[in-house]
């Protein structure tokens, strides 16, 4: 069934940062395009049945190191848990940010699967879904990211910055870095999903937020991610300006961290 649940106060959790250091070789440096890079995010649990075409559609639409539509975070969220299987990856800050946006919108329960795209509420099931993500691409960005990135060992250190050029896109902005990775297979043994296998792409492993902009529109952020011991695949940072409580995207990026440095 499709899991929804009365809205809490919450406060988004705190972020792994630090000292990062600087990547040299080009192909760990990049910076946004001429375009938008929509931000699709996904909101999901391993204990909710409702969850795995979800799940399936973003394997499909995004397949990792191939596709570059889209910026996509898959968030599992803790608030199934307690319901006969928790999930590995599913973390409480990421319901926060999932409540958080919901009482921005002023919606009263928040469910899984959802989707979003650019900070709104998205049906991925549309037969025109990957139409809209190309019509979100082709608006002009409000921000400009560049990143730089490097693998050391068992840690991803990351620089980022972003400007935002126009003072009316600056208020309550802040530049957020995830570390993500793919290729994640969970055979479910109890549960609503009992029985299934599933295959997760994008998950977020880690997410860091800077603070406010500067008076030139300026945003920074230095975070050092440690690799989790459960390490997928194709890991990557995601990289996005987003702006007050309704999580308005003005614009993302990534860069893929195969390569950066030793593993």
């Amino acid at each position: 069934m499709s899991g929804k649940r009365t809205i809490n106060a919450m406060i988004l959790g705190g972020c792994l940062m630090g000292s990062a250091a600087v990547a040299a070789d080009p192909a760990c440096r990049a910076v946004s395009g001429a375009g938008t890079l929509p931000l699709v995010e996904l909101y999901t649990s391993e204990g909710c049945s409702s969850c795995p075409p979800a799940d399936r559609w973003i394997s499909k639409s995004f397949a990792p190191g191939t596709d570059g539509r889209a910026g996509v975070l898959a968030f599992h969220v803790d608030y199934w848990d307690r319901l006969g299987w928790p999930d590995r990856f599913a973390r409480a800050e990421w319901s926060k940010r999932q409540d958080s946006i919901a009482r921005a919108s002023a919606s009263p329960t928040v469910y899984t699967p959802q989707v979003l795209l650019q900070g709104r509420d998205f049906d991925w099931r549309d037969a025109g879904a990957l139409r809209s993500i190309a019509r979100a691409s082709a608006k002009a960005p409000r921000a400009e990211i560049s990143v730089e990135a490097r693998r050391i060992d068992r840690a991803v250190f990351v620089v980022a910055k972003a400007r935002i050029p126009s003072p009316a896109d600056r208020g309550g902005a802040r530049l957020l870095v995830a570390f993500t990775d793919s290729g994640h297979i969970t055979d479910v043994k109890r549960g609503e999903n009992e029985g299934v296998v599933l295959r997760h792409e994008h998950v977020v492993r880690a997410l860091a937020t800077s603070g406010a902009p500067d008076r030139a529109g300026m945003l920074a952020l230095d975070a050092t991610f440690a690799l989790p011991a459960d390490a997928g695949g194709h890991p990557r940072v995601v990289v996005f300006v987003e702006r007050d409580a309704r999580r308005e995207i003005l614009q993302s990026m990534t860069l893929d961290l195969e390569g950066c440095g030793t593993p």
